[in-house]
């Protein structure tokens, strides 16, 4: 979740530098390309979140099933799903800037 955050936040600074309305970051040959790793850091963002999310979920249900576990058990809440519909936003947000700026986009 650490990752995601950093990812996240270093993905929305390169989306600010990458639009075209700011004067700061260069050409549009530039902010193309930053938008597009701005794309790819809410990309990765969105797989960490999911990764993370997915893990401690699973940790949950085979603890709650498990009928040898004496500790206080948890059940999946609010938190987890939260996280779940977040990192599919953004990863869908992404996708959305990872195309945005493929057209105009020259190697």
């Amino acid at each position: 979740m650490i990752a995601a955050v950093c990812l996240g936040f270093f993905g929305a600074t390169l989306a600010l530098l990458g639009m075209k309305c700011t004067k700061i970051g260069g050409s549009d040959t530039t902010k193309s390309r930053l938008t597009v790793l701005s794309g790819f850091h809410f990309l990765l963002s969105g797989i960490c979140c999911m990764t993370a999310c997915s893990i401690y979920a699973r940790r949950i249900t085979t603890d709650f099933f498990d009928p040898l576990f004496v500790k206080q058990k948890f059940e999946l809440g609010a938190a987890l799903f939260i996280g779940w519909v977040g990192s599919v936003l953004c990863i869908l947000g992404g996708l959305v800037f990872c195309l945005s700026a493929s057209e105009s986009f020259s190697l």
